[in-house]
């Protein structure tokens, strides 16, 4: 058996198994692999181990995961090639390289040819197995939009797999390629959207609701700025002016927040903690289709936030904010008055007897 192979402990789907073939040979640093195991809504083992209920029998072959080796392990992936998963969710991890200006060589792959001793490229794996998919999963934004290999004048031609397989394609299931960004991606987006095709696939639940950029709507829907608990202090026109200083919005020091869709603020790092702007970090748009090259320098405050923030600093924010606190001075932090020791009524109370 598998490390990673467990047998469900209910049986109402008993006779389905899910598996998912996870490739990590694109060019990133198997962070999103990593950052997964630390997911605890759902966490990967209650997957694995069959602890939600309902949810079909899964198997991840995963190199972070794996204990075997070798051939051994790449059996999986010759079993996926040769129809004996089905279905099966074929993620990938790390950008896309292009192969056709490799040289003489190759740019990333895993496994050999046992035809001709070679390499098996990343670009061959996806070639094999995107099409007998039942989804296809890219996690990471070095996988969804090709992420920092991709920066401008990269040397091999990186690119997201949507850039790859194109943006319209769609899995024999009709499924269109599901992007789950970030650097590393949020492990909890993971395994959730890992679960969710699953029970879609069972057709137990619809398919994923996806934004234009393939992104599930439920989990990047809301801007930064608009789920930060920051967020308060900017229409106040209140800014932070240097790092760790206090609570206050962040956007002057460069967080690109207003304009980046990520769920980090609301969801936290890990089991709810931790998170760019909840620990006083500037977002840096890491889950953007542009990133990183539309967002840098990181550090500076963006043109168009130099703006707004200005206009709200200026004019009506320390009004609104000035207005604010008044009211809550002299109305709403005070006891009504019927609460104090007195010797008579103060709040209209009149004996009807």
């Amino acid at each position: 058996m598998a490390a990673t192979e467990f047998v469900p402990n209910q049986a109402k789907t008993e006779g389905i198994t899910a598996h998912v073939i996870w490739l990590t040979t694109g060019l990133s640093c198997e962070g999103d692999s990593v950052a997964m195991t630390g997911a605890t809504n759902p966490s990967l083992e209650d997957i694995i181990t069959g602890a939600i209920p309902g949810m079909p029998r899964v198997v991840v072959h995963n190199t972070v995961l794996a204990v075997e080796q070798g051939e051994e392990f790449m059996q999986a992936w010759y079993d996926a090639e040769a129809g004996k998963l089905d279905p099966f969710v074929l993620i990938l991890e790390g950008s896309v390289p292009n192969e056709k200006i490799n040289g003489d060589g190759y740019w990333t792959g895993m496994g050999v040819n046992p035809s001709n001793g070679q390499p098996i490229t990343t670009n061959e794996w996806i070639d094999r197995l995107a099409p007998k998919a039942a989804a296809v999963v890219a996690v990471g934004t070095c996988a969804t939009y090709g992420g920092i290999p991709a920066m401008k004048n990269n040397p091999t031609g990186a690119m997201g797999l949507a850039d790859y397989l194109g943006w319209n394609w769609k899995s024999k299931a009709g499924i269109p390629i599901v992007n789950i960004p970030g650097c590393p991606a949020q492990g909890d987006n993971v395994t959730e959207t890992l679960m969710y095709l699953v029970f879609a696939l069972a057709g137990m639940a619809p398919l994923p609701d996806l934004d234009e950029a393939g992104r599930p709507t439920w989990l990047f829907g809301r801007t930064v700025h608009e789920s930060c608990n920051r967020a308060a202090f900017y229409e106040e026109g209140d800014f932070a002016t240097e790092y760790g200083s206090d609570h206050r919005c962040l956007v002057k020091l460069g967080c690109k927040g207003p304009v980046v869709k990520c769920n980090v603020p609301l969801r936290g790092w890990i089991n709810g903690i931790g998170g760019c702007p909840n620990v006083g970090g500037i977002c840096m748009a890491c889950t953007m289709p542009g990133f990183p090259d539309k967002y840098m320098p990181f550090m500076d405050e963006d043109a168009m936030g130099r703006m707004s923030s200005n206009l709200a600093k200026f004019t009506y924010g320390p009004l609104l904010r000035w207005g604010r606190h008044m009211n809550i001075k002299r109305k709403y932090d005070k006891e009504p008055e019927w609460r104090h020791n007195r010797a008579e009524l103060t709040s209209g109370y009149a004996k009807r007897w």
